[in-house]
């Protein structure tokens, strides 16, 4: 689905300005941090956003002497092309999603939330890693929020902590467990059986 927007909008710079505004539409931001988040040159950001102001698909709001962007929610076409981004927004488009394995010995790794349109999960991600490199992590995250659009909540144990709150049948990790998700990487010894047992209950 991603490179078909990507075919039918004419760039992924285009795409994924598109789908930040439309899945942050009440808040303003400005150009340095739009090009930041969405790993854009500060130029290319710059030459869609004067192109979304021209159909007034944004605004600009001036605070302290800065501009400010927002997404305009009077725009005709608002309601349909969320839709359309809320659609594609799926996980399978998400190539940064194969980096985690780099990130250190990952024992776990599963999504949910924003990756599969599941918005009732208090979580996008939960990883277990052990000798994390956090600094890869952090690149991760930044481009996987760039991929989807929107800030991703995530939670992050050692494989102690997690066994830990898996024996004390946490109410979080059953409860995400136990909705939609798919597991990227599993190398927790039982967990399959476990979650199996808890969609059954």
């Amino acid at each position: 689905m991603g490179q078909i927007l990507e075919t039918l909008f004419g760039s992924k710079n285009k795409v994924r300005l598109l789908r930040f505004f439309l899945l942050n539409p009440d808040q303003q931001y400005p150009l340095s941090e739009i090009a930041r988040k969405n790993i854009v040159k500060m130029s290319d950001a710059r030459r869609e956003l004067n192109n979304f102001l021209k159909i007034k698909f944004i605004l600009k709001r001036f605070k302290n002497r800065k501009v400010f962007y927002v997404l305009n929610s009077g725009f005709p076409f608002y309601p349909e092309l969320r839709n359309l981004f809320v659609k594609s927004n799926v996980y399978p488009q998400c190539r940064s999603l194969g980096r985690i394995k780099d990130t250190g010995d990952v024992k776990l790794a599963v999504i949910s939330g924003a990756f599969l349109n599941y918005p009732k999960s208090r979580a996008d991600m939960v990883l277990v890693v052990n000798n994390l490199n956090r600094r890869r992590l952090k690149n991760l995250m930044g481009n996987l929020e760039a991929e989807i659009g929107k800030e991703i909540n995530f939670v992050l144990m050692n494989s102690e902590e997690f066994k830990y709150r898996l024996n004390m049948m946490d109410r979080f990790l059953m409860e995400f467990l136990r909705g939609p998700h798919d597991e990227l990487i599993n190398k927790i010894p039982g967990l399959k059986n476990l979650i199996n047992d808890l969609k059954k209950s």
